[in-house]
């Protein structure tokens, strides 16, 4: 639009009120004529009626008109409005033209209504009033602002925009914030359908500091819905049935306004089977029938339910159903305790884990069902006043230890799955519901086993022979080196006391040393008998000679030495060194027996060079 066409949109009211002020002056005129016809009009007309002149007349309409003095705020009269503008009149000789922009926080504003204006510009070029609805709110908005605040005064704002958490709020031209949790008592889903809108608002925090402003639609509503609420509270009683609306939807239930006050359906009374969501039973805004279930003493907090407005499952449940029976259902719950089996909408019954197999070794119920899974068992209990039902499937197969003799007799030999470790042995499943223990003595003959995990791992196979059965006590004794002869019965004749033999040291502590010898057969060296013949002591993975020292089938044991070795070696060389320094004493005493004799027999001349023959061999004797 052209600004000429803007002009004339201003003007054009003006114009009307102009010429509805002639018509009505000649209107007076008529009457005036009629009322008074020596009335001399052309002088009137003419600037010559006594005591007036067009001076005096000019004087008079300026008195009539406003001093407007330029950047005050005035109050000023709406007498036209268009799409565009707002025309007001402040008692100036023309008026005043505001953007209808100004205005949008009222838009109930109409013709009449007075409103207060900033005066910008007493006459521009083209004789045009300026005006300024928006800077007259802001030039007086804080004062405002706090006096309602002070009074608890209720406000209107205008809603301009959305922002993070909440809404911006236009209130006497100042920007408040109206939190999203303030804008209703009930959550609110779409924030921008209060876009652009006008609505009453308390203010309830103002802070000077930072010319912050917080204002609340909800505090109104709240103080309109207390009076409600203590009717309705006052009203309620225990298994009263109510109407109500779906208010919100959580994980742990459903929230119901009952008009005005609200109740909370726990999703355990939502329906009597079990759900996983309160979604799958109500949507949001439906409007639903709850039972009063139960209230605190203020009645605060009010309990709903909505599956007690039908006959609970188990009252229908049939009464000729007993123990025994076998009864078909579907998994809905799964711990590792159990499953809870659905057997109709509303009546569960609980499969321990410990009677879904014959098996005794430690396992979960995810071992054997899933949710969803269809299921049949066995009742094992029931008991209808308290609504509770065990069931059992392994009921419904052949207890393998009713044939165990016959099965399994003792020196029959298996291939087994190890299970589990214990200190003390391995146990092994033969089958489902078919567990037997290996000691570790009973694993190997010639190795000593610390730990059943140094000889095997958990889900491999393991060759068993049945030891011992005892069936009341479901029992079973199994041993896995009885494979094999006792080779320890070999070994007696190899590895006997005093035998020498190369070894392998494996491992050293401060008793002694662990020695591997021929066919892996293991003995111990105590620490003093690991010196060498040149005192250093060996060492682990040194291989050297080792005698027996000590061996006992029974418990399996070798004692071994090395320092034996060299020890005895010089014990012989003693004794034999010993044994030939006899054997040479005893020769020189016969020669010289023999020699005696002799003398005996000999003159006195050759007693001389015996006696000398006799000292030669005296000193060689002793040397």
């Amino acid at each position: 639009m052209s600004t000429e066409n803007q002009i004339e949109e201003q003007v054009a009211p003006v114009e009307s009120a102009a010429e509805e002020l002639v018509f009505e002056k000649k209107k007076m005129k008529s009457n005036a004529s009629i009322a008074n016809d020596k009335f001399d009009w052309d002088a009137f007309e003419s600037d010559s009626a006594e005591g007036y002149s067009k001076e005096e007349d000019e004087k008079l309409y300026g008195n009539t008109l406003s001093k407007v003095i330029e950047n005050e705020v005035v109050d000023g009269t709406v007498v036209a409005i268009t799409k565009r503008e707002v025309l007001v009149n402040i008692g100036y000789k023309s008026e005043g033209v505001i953007s209808v922009n100004e205005f949008r926080y009222n838009p109930e504003l109409a013709v009449g209504d007075v409103v207060e204006v900033f005066v910008e510009n007493a006459e521009d070029k083209k004789g045009q009033l300026i005006l300024s609805h928006k800077k007259a709110r802001s030039f007086r908005s804080w004062d405002r602002v706090n006096e309602a605040f002070e009074k608890d005064e209720i406000v209107k704002g205008y809603i301009k925009c959305r922002t993070k958490g909440g809404m911006i709020v236009d209130v006497f031209g100042i920007e408040a914030f109206l939190p999203g949790s303030q804008i209703d008592v009930k959550p609110i889903r779409d924030y921008d359908i209060f876009v652009n809108k006008t609505m009453e608002f308390k203010i309830v925090k103002i802070n000077n500091e930072y010319r912050n402003v917080v204002v609340s639609h909800k505090a109104l509503i709240e103080a309109e819905l207390e009076a409600q609420k203590a009717d309705i509270i006052a009203k309620l009683q225990k298994g009263q049935i109510s109407e109500g609306i779906v208010k919100n939807i959580t994980s742990y239930g459903v929230f119901v306004d009952l008009g005005g006050v609200d109740g909370l359906i726990h999703i355990t009374d939502l329906s009597w089977g079990r759900i996983n969501h309160p979604e799958e039973v109500v949507k949001l805004d439906d409007k639903i029938n709850v039972v009063i279930l139960d209230f605190d003493d203020s009645k605060k907090r009010i309990a709903l339910g909505l599956k007690q407005l039908t006959p609970h499952p188990w009252d229908a449940l049939n009464p000729d159903l007993k123990i025994g029976d076998t009864v078909k259902g579907k998994v809905v719950v799964i711990a590792d305790y159990g499953a809870f089996i659905e057997i109709q909408p509303g009546v569960e019954g609980l499969i321990h884990v410990s009677e879904m197999s014959w098996s005794s070794h430690l396992r979960s119920a995810q071992d054997f069902l899933k949710v969803g899974d269809e299921v049949e068992a066995q009742i094992l209990t029931l008991d209808r006043e308290e609504r509770k039902m065990s069931l059992g499937i392994k009921q419904l197969k052949e207890d393998p230890w009713a044939s165990i003799l016959e099965k399994y007799p003792v020196g029959s030999r298996h291939a087994a799955i190890v299970r589990n470790f214990t200190n003390f042995g391995v146990f092994v499943e033969l089958e489902e519901g078919v567990d037997g223990l290996v000691h570790i003595s009973d694993l190997s003959w010639t190795k000593k086993v610390k730990h059943p995990s140094e000889f095997t791992a958990i889900g491999e196979k393991l060759e068993v022979v049945v030891l011992e059965i005892d069936q009341e006590n479901r029992r079973l004794s199994l041993g896995h080196k009885q494979l094999e002869e006792n080779p320890w019965d070999v070994y007696e004749g190899i590895f006997k006391v005093g035998s020498i033999h190369e070894g392998t040291i494996t491992n050293i502590n401060e008793k002694g040393a662990t020695v591997v010898l021929e066919y892996g057969v293991e003995g111990f060296a105590p620490a003093k008998t690991l010196v060498k013949e040149d005192n250093t002591t060996a060492k682990v993975e040194e291989k050297i000679d080792f005698k027996v020292i000590e061996f006992n089938k029974g418990s399996k044991k070798i004692i071994l030495s090395h320092s034996r070795i060299a020890d005895d070696k010089k014990r012989e060389a003693e004794a034999k060194e010993y044994k030939e320094r006899n054997a040479e004493a005893d020769s020189m005493q016969k020669a010289v027996k023999k020699i005696k004799a002799n003398i005996e027999k000999t003159t006195l001349g050759d007693i001389s060079s015996l006696a000398a023959l006799k000292d030669e061999m005296e000193k060689s004797a002793k040397n």
